[in-house]
């Protein structure tokens, strides 16, 4: 390893760049050949808004486009639990994505959303720590509370009880929050299996963000 990494740095800016270049993009995005759709004037904005706001469109919204009617249903669930207004902040809804998506070691998921915890913690750390075990992270009671019934609602779901609901109302979340909680757990138990069965790949670009 140690040997590798002195070869690296040893060579050449153009030989480091035609190496970078020979390391294959994550293609075809899904093992599935499905016709391509036709986009409705409100998703091929979307998509503009997407390639001007990020820089690329993500993946997972190029898989579904074959079908335009389950694009926009996915756009849609996907925005109101992770972008429209709730007591869960925007960096707990990531982290609740990625902790799921770690049970169901979704490649997917883990990459794209653990990315955006990194991004809105300010913390490769924590990205990485809850994309491997959320137990490992130094995370305050709420978080860990809220993670811990995703998880187990994830894993056992016929096990949640009223004394897991009481533990989250205990930690500060209201039962409106408790709604929220559950749905995005759904939500990515619903995509990662999708993405699995599929084989759905990630925006190269993931991999580096907020590193």
């Amino acid at each position: 390893m140690a040997g590798t990494v002195a070869k690296a740095r040893g060579r050449k800016a153009p030989e480091r760049a035609a190496a970078k270049a020979a390391v294959p993009d994550d293609m075809p995005i899904i093992a599935l050949k499905l016709p391509k759709g036709e986009l409705s004037p409100a998703m091929t904005a979307y998509f503009q808004k997407c390639q001007d706001k990020l820089g690329f469109i993500p993946n997972v919204l190029v898989a579904y486009a074959f079908d335009n009617a389950k694009l926009e249903a996915f756009a849609a669930m996907y925005n109101d639990l992770m972008l429209a207004p709730s007591g869960l902040s925007k960096l707990e809804r990531e982290m609740i994505a990625v902790a799921v998506s770690a049970q169901n070691r979704c490649y997917y998921c883990l990459t794209a959303h653990g990315a955006a915890v990194r991004q809105y913690s300010g913390s490769p750390l924590l990205g990485e720590q809850i994309v491997m075990n959320h137990r490992a992270a130094r995370l305050d009671k709420r978080q860990r509370a809220m993670l811990d019934f995703a998880v187990k609602l994830t894993n056992t779901p016929a096990e949640i009880e009223e004394h897991d609901r009481d533990s989250l109302r205990r930690a500060g979340f209201k039962d409106r929050d408790i709604w929220d909680i559950a749905a995005i757990t759904g939500f990515f138990n619903m995509s990662n299996r999708v993405a699995s069965a599929t084989d759905m790949r990630p925006n190269p670009v993931y991999h580096s963000q907020a590193r």
